[in-house]
């Protein structure tokens, strides 16, 4: 590559050999080429300085991913931990806990919120490939309505953390704090900034997902595979319509039912 763009070549020529340059290439032929007269080069030097540009910045923020995970563990072993579904009124709240290696690196990774369906799943295999560890749990609507959110949510991380096994020097948590383990630190909008909460966040989202997809089919009507069974305008009135199902967290809804029913 580096010989092929030293090399003169027709406008089209240079042009085709900017488009599929990396970073680094992208630097060298830029230095060649910049003041080269014709258009078509000066078009497709732009074009690709602008996407060397914005390469390097995502490369550079997933480094720092790494880089702030290795930070807190101590140089250890980190178990990020997120979970979802925290606000649904329907369906489980789910944990996700993932060890990662610091190589091989997840190019792509972050905050589960900021990715689209197609890219998680992508994501969420990748990382099931390169993790040493992953831990799932989920704490059912009943439970949820027994013991509420807050304990929920530590029998839950509990549980993904322990179904790892291993011993963490760090157990990194997204968030505020939640008393679950001797080693938690947690830091807010953590899924955005440490890799392995990223991980979980995007393991935890994909698993629940898939899970409420399925229960669209087993209780119709509630537009659970649109909502994963969050407030949407559509659930509401059908749980208006309808009644509560099995999987509706009766301490969630109150406020669409005057007595709630169960099916």
């Amino acid at each position: 590559m580096a010989g092929q763009g030293l090399a003169a070549g027709s406008a089209r020529e240079v042009a085709a050999l900017f488009a599929d340059a990396s970073p680094e290439e992208v630097e060298t032929l830029a230095a060649r080429y910049r003041d080269d007269p014709r258009k078509q080069v000066q078009k497709a030097l732009a074009t690709a300085v602008r996407r060397a540009a914005k390469e390097q910045a995502e490369r550079d923020r997933v480094m720092g991913m790494y880089e702030l995970q290795r930070t807190l563990a101590g140089g250890g072993v980190a178990i990020g931990v997120d979970e979802v579904g925290r606000g649904a009124i329907a369906g489980p709240l789910t944990v996700g806990a993932v060890v990662l290696p610091d190589e091989p690196i997840i190019w792509g990774i972050n905050d589960s919120k900021q990715l689209t369906p197609a890219r998680r799943e992508a994501l969420a295999g990748r990382i099931a490939e390169v993790a040493i560890a992953i831990g799932i749990a989920h704490i059912e609507p009943a439970s949820i309505d027994a013991v509420g959110m807050a304990t929920a949510l530590r029998m839950a991380m509990a549980q993904a953390i322990a179904e790892c096994g291993i011993e963490p020097d760090a157990v990194l948590i997204d968030g505020n704090p939640v008393h679950v383990h001797p080693k938690e630190r947690t830091v807010v909008k953590g899924d955005a900034s440490i890799a392995c909460i990223a991980a979980a966040s995007i393991v935890a989202k994909v698993t629940r997902d898939e899970l409420m997809v399925a229960m669209d089919e087993e209780y119709p009507g509630y537009h659970l595979a649109e909502c994963k069974g969050y407030g949407s305008a559509e659930h509401i009135e059908a749980i208006r319509a309808k009644g509560l199902s099995p999987i509706h967290r009766v301490s969630f809804c109150g406020n669409f039912l005057e007595t709630p029913r169960l099916f």
